[in-house]
């Protein structure tokens, strides 16, 4: 941040990643409705902006892309494209005429994880500038701006689900009833059954970012055609049914089953789609008597899983080392399930 300046307003926002999202791919402009079960967890996207009087500043605005170790100043009229996902934000939700701001911008989870990352941020910092605006944007709105930045704004394949679970955050069935509309019910859980999940859901990053664009230009070619009645979609689509199924009846064998299903279905729709790190990491759960996997997100080459271990809690710790001694790329992310999503407060 600038050396020695006040600022004279400090707004914080703070958006959750995603894992587990079963039924992903039918949350797409191709597959036109769907439905995903996914689930918001720490740790969190955060913005801070520290807001000046216009001519503080050596700019309107001062990026701090803190993952990055970027920092840079720009006019909102005159975005230098270092890193389009963040000015296109800005300039989505613009600025009061009468301020500057300096903005940070950081994460904890792994770039190129597959977690719904890059939403939770657009989301997070278009949380955090509407706070600077008249009036206030809903949940439902800020995820559907973060989402046009994606796609209009930067001609970027998205879908829906990331947005709106930054958005909402807890555990989550969203039904898209004509890409990209969606409603959002948020699943509720008795505390002990909040803890248990909390406890072995496991995330693990394979060790490098995600990349699969070629994997998922041929399986939008495969699908576009006829995809809204695709049988292939439909398995993921059953799969989100059963997972909301499953954890609205407590039941955690039944959520991994509905893991490992999606992730059957994703196999046929693109062997590629669960990539051989994945792979890796799978066989080694399923040894450790897993109850499921899911690749997160899309899938592909790199990225992370999701593993949901059994009720010995004492396998956790075993996995963990099996995981870590089969590849010593293997990370496991420490996370917490995640009640809220976006927050929006002023130091």
């Amino acid at each position: 941040m600038v050396d020695d300046l006040l600022p004279f307003r400090i707004v914080n926002a703070a958006a959750p990643i995603r894992i587990c999202d079963i039924g992903g791919w039918t949350d797409t402009w191709f597959a036109g409705h769907g439905k995903v079960f996914n689930i918001g967890v720490h740790p969190c996207a955060e913005v801070h902006v520290r807001v000046h009087a216009v001519g503080a500043l050596p700019g309107r605005v001062v990026l701090h892309a803190a993952d990055y170790g970027d920092c840079y100043t720009f006019e909102p009229a005159s975005l230098p494209g270092r890193h389009p996902l963040l000015e296109a934000a800005i300039d989505e939700i613009g600025l009061p005429d009468d301020v500057s701001v300096e903005i940070g911008i950081s994460s904890a989870a792994p770039a190129g994880g597959s977690t719904g990352t890059s939403a939770a941020v657009t989301v997070a910092l278009i949380g955090a500038l509407d706070a600077l605006t008249p009036g206030r944007l809903t949940p439902h709105d800020v995820a559907y701006a973060a989402h046009r930045v994606e796609t209009e704004r930067l001609g970027n394949q998205s879908g829906i689900q990331d947005q709106l679970c930054a958005a909402y955050g807890g555990i989550n069935y969203i039904e898209i009833f004509a890409y990209p509309h969606a409603s959002v019910t948020r699943l509720s859980v008795p505390d002990t059954v909040w803890w248990e999940l909390g406890q072995r859901l496991l995330l693990v990053f394979l060790g490098k970012a995600h990349t699969s664009s070629t994997v998922h230009d041929q399986v939008i070619a495969r699908l576009e055609e006829d995809a809204e009645r695709s049988p292939l979609l439909d398995e993921l689509r059953n799969a989100a049914e059963h997972a909301r199924d499953a954890i609205s009846a407590a039941d955690l064998r039944a959520l991994g089953q509905a893991m490992i299903d999606n992730t059957d279905a994703q196999r046929r729709l693109h062997p590629g789609l669960v990539g051989e790190a994945a792979n890796r990491a799978i066989g080694v759960a399923a040894a450790h008597r897993a109850l499921g996997w899911k690749p997160n997100g899309a899938g592909g080459d790199g990225g992370s899983v999701t593993i949901l271990t059994g009720p010995d809690m004492a396998t956790k710790p075993r996995l963990t080392r099996a995981l870590q001694q089969i590849d010593p790329r293997f990370r496991v992310i420490p996370i917490s399930l995640s009640r809220d999503g976006l927050r929006v407060w002023d130091s």
